[in-house]
């Protein structure tokens, strides 16, 4: 999602459960509760990671060991996992343990003992939990060594991978320094009748390089489209950064051919976002054999081999670091809505190019939107272009022998974006409207 849109989005945790393996699997409401569940239902319930608001939880324990306590909310009609750590108060209330330095340097010795590991995090010295957060808890640590590291504990678990953890741990072995160096993560294992062996397997928490004080590439934008300042140079840089992070993903993640099925299937999600957007916004109705044209293009196309991919790129995913360093990528949980197994799939990675194209358009919408508006369309245009640019010349491919296929996906997170638009800020559908539009009008002629 763009970042107009996901910045009111993320008032909302991403609670949607796995669907292979799912937390409701984990066992039935007749079995005995743990000392303390009910103290921890009056106390889970005001967590903003908690994800059945204005719900009454119902709470079951099926794991406490090495201090991480796991707990079955079965009241929602999809029962949900939750990492619950806590610790008692001398005054006898529930504290969250992530605010506990003792636990977290537990944590963190967890880390660096665990598989995953790729440096050592080491002594912790001090710590504090980052406010603001919806679905994870982040805590910043000062270690010994003189290193700042956030960890971020994984408050709704599912079973598999995450590919927020196995994305940049592939990318930090590799060498890559477009994400914070990772220094590793801990997964555990915990009952699940609903899988073959009674287990299910996931990732407990995550630790990389901190990386304060930076703005994100949508605050620079933002700033720099106000004031008219050229952002070409930039983003050419941000196209040649993503092709970095795409060519190094290629080589240190399985790639697999784009065949039949696949392309189908993508395609056929295309055509149902639309018959949405066509229900939602009459805008979009009227362009709707045009998108199908568009749609019915790409799928005669030459794909790409598929790949790992960001999956949910926007300009609030990149951080501006100082050179040498530049452009630094954040966030690989892909969509937020897809089921996790779903996000740790190959895809096509003109995804991610079209996602920052999307992005580059809402600056210029979110400008026009001010109590004083900014023209920003020519700023956009370059931007798009100058950020083609870079991409093309760091994959050394020709983006012209795929142009149907990257019109088709953003003009399907275009449509995307309509609907999310219109049920939450109507006054704002006109950006995405504008680009089905002109990416309907550019295809036609």
């Amino acid at each position: 999602m763009s970042d107009g849109a996901r910045d009111a989005r993320d008032t909302a945790p991403d609670t949607a459960p796995d669907d292979t393996g799912t937390a409701g699997d984990t066992g039935t409401t007749d079995d005995p509760r743990a000392p303390g569940d009910h103290d921890l239902e009056t106390w889970i319930v005001d967590r903003r990671w908690y994800a059945s608001k204005g719900s009454v939880p119902r709470l079951r324990t099926i794991s406490s060991a090495a201090g991480t306590r796991l707990v079955l909310d079965e009241a929602p009609a999809v029962p949900v996992l939750y990492q619950s750590p806590v610790t008692t108060a001398p005054d006898g209330t529930v504290v969250d343990a992530t605010t506990d330095l003792g636990w977290v340097s537990a944590l963190a010795a967890r880390i660096d003992a665990a598989a995953d590991s790729l440096s050592p995090i080491g002594r912790v010295s001090a710590a504090r939990v980052l406010t603001g957060e919806q679905s994870n808890t982040s805590v910043i640590c000062d270690t010994e060594s003189g290193d700042r590291v956030i960890i971020k504990v994984f408050r709704v678990l599912h079973h598999g991978d995450n590919p927020d953890v196995t994305t940049q741990l592939a990318l930090t072995a590799a060498g890559s320094t477009r994400v914070p160096r990772v220094y590793g993560a801990l997964r555990a294992d915990w009952p699940d009748v609903g899988r073959p062996d009674g287990t299910a397997t996931g990732h407990l928490a995550f630790a990389q390089e901190f990386l304060p004080g930076l703005d994100d590439a949508w605050r620079v934008a933002l700033q720099e489209a106000q004031a008219g300042t050229p952002f070409g140079d930039r983003a050419e840089q941000l196209g040649a950064a993503l092709a970095d992070v795409h060519r190094t993903l290629a080589e240190a993640m399985p790639t697999e051919p784009t065949d039949p099925e696949r392309r189908d299937a993508a395609v056929a999600t295309m055509h149902e976002r639309l018959e949405t957007a066509a229900r939602e916004a009459p805008a979009v109705a009227e362009h709707a054999d045009a998108i199908r044209a568009v749609y019915a293009r790409a799928a005669e196309a030459t794909w790409p081999d598929l790949q790992r991919i960001h999956g949910d790129l926007h300009l609030g995913q990149v951080l501006a670091a100082p050179d040498p360093r530049g452009w630094v990528f954040l966030d690989f949980e892909g969509e937020p809505l897809r089921p996790l197994d779903g996000r740790s799939l190959p895809d096509v990675p003109l995804r991610d190019v079209a996602g920052m194209l999307r992005s580059f358009d809402y600056v210029t919408g979110a400008l026009a939107h001010q109590d004083e508006p900014v023209d920003a369309a020519d700023w956009a245009d370059e931007a798009r272009a100058r950020f083609l640019e870079g991409y093309q010349r760091g994959t050394g491919a020709d983006l012209t022998d795929h142009r149907a296929l990257l019109d088709a996906f953003e003009l399907d997170k275009a449509v995307y974006e309509v609907v999310y638009e219109t049920r939450n800020r109507p006054d704002w559908v006109g950006i995405p409207l504008a680009a089905v539009a002109r990416l309907v009008g550019r295809r036609g002629s």
